[in-house]
């Protein structure tokens, strides 16, 4: 009976809880619109999952708006049953923490992180008619411009506007934000010369490139994409700012230790099936999975990162 019990206690905790999960039905909320990353994210999970558990009905849920808040707050109030997942991002985890004066949920409280599943890169554009080639001509130009540069986003309080807050208060330069409802539209703006420069999901910006209507000027991440391996990261152009893009998977607040160890399992076998990084390689987005305590702390790192430049911006969102 001792060494029964003993090989028991010796049984790896995945393994247990992959009994656990998953239920009959279950629900990937995202909290963005049909065709964004995050979307195209929970969508791929889905198909991997469905085919690895027929006996399973893993159903995608768009629920947008608030800038994520109102999809992270259905994943954040749905019974911690392992029944309901979600696809978030920095920003409802993170970064809106800082810019409302009011959430409906308390990142730290309500929501259970499970693993960070995807990163994408952010590209630094400027239409070819705005005439410069490095990140150090465009600062110039926007230091000789005294009503300063406009730039554009895809929204207020977004990652394509902070960042570029970033960019501006490093450089010690005047912009003027104007945001847009999309990065399409925002990237329309863009070619148009509507907008001088816009940091932007890299996807959104290279299909123009063959057009020769918009030029990359550098990277946003901390080492150059492998996407872009001939483009120079921000750093490399001398302004010393870093801005990851990532989406990531998190359930209720009160998701057992043993339900999140087993979805942890099985989104690592999808992130890893080759042609789930294909697919997801066509979109510029490479797997990135971790521990739950992982991205506890990637989304503790991604408030500290950005609070200092909320603050000077004035970014602010009641």
């Amino acid at each position: 009976m001792a060494l029964a019990a003993a090989l028991l206690l010796a049984a790896p905790n995945a393994a247990f809880a992959q009994a656990v999960w998953p239920p009959k039905l279950v629900r990937i909320i995202v909290p963005f619109g049909a065709g964004a990353s995050p979307d195209i994210v929970g969508r791929v999970l889905a198909d991997s999952l469905q085919a690895r558990h027929p006996g399973t009905n893993f159903v995608v849920e768009n629920k947008p708006g608030a800038s994520g808040n109102i999809g992270t707050d259905a994943i954040a109030k749905a019974a911690p049953d392992g029944a309901t997942i979600g696809i978030s991002l920095g920003g409802p985890l993170a970064i809106n923490t800082l810019l409302f004066a009011k959430l409906p949920y308390n990142p730290d409280t309500d929501i259970a992180p499970i693993t960070l599943l995807t990163q994408l890169p952010s590209a630094l554009a400027v239409p070819t008619s705005l005439g410069v080639n490095s990140v150090a001509e465009l600062l110039a130009k926007a230091k000789a411009d005294n009503k300063g540069l406009a730039y554009g986003s895809i929204g207020v309080g977004t990652l394509s506007q902070i960042c570029m807050e970033a960019i501006a208060q490093k450089a010690g330069v005047k912009m003027v934000h104007i945001p847009y409802p999309s990065s399409p539209a925002a990237t329309t703006a863009l070619i148009r010369g509507d907008v001088q420069v816009a940091c932007l999901p890299a996807i959104g910006v290279t299909p123009q490139l063959a057009t020769g209507a918009v030029k990359i000027l550098a990277v946003t991440t901390a080492q150059r994409s492998q996407f872009l391996p001939d483009v120079p990261t921000l750093k490399e152009s001398g302004v010393d700012v870093q801005s990851d893009a990532w989406n990531a998977l998190v359930g209720p607040g009160g998701l057992s230790k043993d339900v999140v160890t087993a979805i942890n399992a099985e989104v690592r076998k999808t992130l890893t099936e080759p042609a789930v990084i294909e697919k997801l390689k066509a979109q510029l987005i490479t797997p990135s999975p971790t521990t739950p305590e992982q991205l506890k702390k990637r989304i503790n790192d991604e408030k500290a990162l950005w609070a200092d430049v909320i603050k000077a911006a004035g970014i602010r969102i009641e």
